[in-house]
């Protein structure tokens, strides 16, 4: 099946908002085996949106569409979907009544008359409760393609189609779908790529299909059976054969569980301390850390050192290291994390210094050079980085690739004393 995703709204157009929708439902089509070929965005004009889901019924069996479902004038998704395919609207009583107990429960005073504009749906369509808003969606079988239409507010949005749309699509296949996500760090998108070219040019049941983040990269292996167990078993030579070429690059093979997770659960679970050492970072791999619960009981401080006198107050880099060095050196991030750890009692710390730009670099240390440490009980590992792009894109990475460091070298301090 082929899907097609149309997102509505100008200011998605003028990138006043992010378009997170797309992200979410393409990853959600992948997951069930359906193809997303198209994904286009049209601004609040409704001769462009007629157009649009014309041509989408022309050469997709699915069309997703977002947004559009309010009740001003310029919502005309329902308006322009009921036109493009010859359908008229008309009024749904259990909408009406959905939309009254909504203002009536939260005391949101009178409903006006553009409020019922809300209760109108598509002739001959289901029309899906919105249990979070007072937009209903909607699944509208077409005999070109089948239709549907959902907020456009993400929690809005997603629990409608977890709940409602996600099971309807599901069910169109007599076969199972089964997915698992390996979760690779350390290793660039196209040497990680390349790494499996061979796999990816032969799938066809399962499939791979690689997705890439700053720092990672994750491969989505999809099968498809009649039974979970079927597709699982299906799964695991390759899944296996990802894991022998990739090895420690992989910290995860859960779908939910992000690098700062794995990092946590590390630690607590072998009763670890750490505290960050921040120089270039400011705070991004302390702030990644304490995203995931649980991290206050592994994390002892967060140290922001950004000048050379505070590395030296406070984490007891020594004059000479800095003087001789520099602060973006393989030695000063060494006693950066010697220090930290000394500092709150830790059994283990990492800590970075670099330079994120887009000024302060030289001939001989480059915008992008970073050195990063970690320490675990005595011993010390330190990596220099060599990093393209912007700033932020700079600390994204460093931060990334400093918790990757933590993560191998608590491994290695674990095999080394089982």
């Amino acid at each position: 099946m082929v899907a097609e995703l149309i997102s509505v709204g100008t200011e998605i157009l003028l990138g006043n908002i992010v378009n997170t929708n797309s992200n979410y439902l393409a990853k959600k089509c992948a997951e069930i085996g359906i193809s997303v070929y198209y994904q286009i965005t049209v601004g609040d004009n409704e001769q462009r949106l007629i157009d649009a889901v014309k041509t989408a019924r022309s050469r997709s069996d699915l069309i997703i569409i977002t947004g559009g479902l309010g009740p001003t004038q310029d919502d005309i998704t329902k308006e322009a979907v009921a036109k493009a395919i010859g359908r008229d609207l008309v009024m749904d009583e259990h909408s009406k009544e959905k939309i009254q107990t909504y203002f009536n429960e939260r005391k949101q005073g009178s409903i006006t008359p553009s409020n019922w504009k809300q209760a109108l749906k598509i002739e001959g369509c289901q029309v899906i409760d919105n249990d979070n808003g007072t937009a209903p969606g909607y699944i509208v079988e077409d005999r070109e393609a089948i239709i549907m239409i959902l907020p456009g507010p993400p929690n809005e949005m997603i629990p409608m189609f977890e709940n409602s749309m996600y099971p309807y699509l599901a069910k169109l296949d007599d076969k199972v779908f089964y997915s698992k996500m390996v979760k690779i760090c350390g290793i660039g998108e196209s040497q990680a790529e390349e790494a499996i070219i061979d796999l990816i040019e032969k799938q066809s049941n399962p499939t791979i299909a690689p997705y890439a983040k700053a720092g990672e990269v994750h491969f989505r292996v999809t099968a498809s059976a009649n039974s979970i167990e079927e597709a699982q078993q299906m799964m695991e030579p390759i899944i296996g054969e990802l894991q022998r070429r990739f090895q420690d690059n992989i910290y995860t093979l859960e779908e939910n569980e992000s690098l700062e997770t794995v990092v946590i659960s590390l630690l607590s679970r072998h009763g670890l301390t750490v505290t960050t050492a921040e120089s270039c970072t400011g705070g991004l791999i302390s702030s990644q850390l304490v995203n995931v619960p649980g991290a206050s009981d592994v994390l002892n401080e967060a140290i922001i050192t950004y000048s050379n006198g505070a590395k030296m107050k406070y984490l007891g880099v020594k004059e000479e290291t800095l003087t001789e060095y520099g602060a973006v050196s393989e030695q000063t991030a060494g006693e950066m994390a010697i220090g930290a750890a000394n500092l709150t009692k830790s059994d283990t710390a990492i800590a970075a210094t670099g330079i994120a730009g887009p000024g302060g670099g030289t001939k001989e240390k480059p915008v992008g050079l970073v050195y990063i440490a970690s320490y675990i009980k005595g011993k010390v590992k330190v990596k220099e980085l060599r990093l393209k792009g912007d700033r932020t894109k700079i600390r994204r990475l460093t931060a990334t690739y400093a918790l990757d460091l933590l993560r191998r070298e608590i491994l290695n301090y674990l095999n080394e004393n089982p």
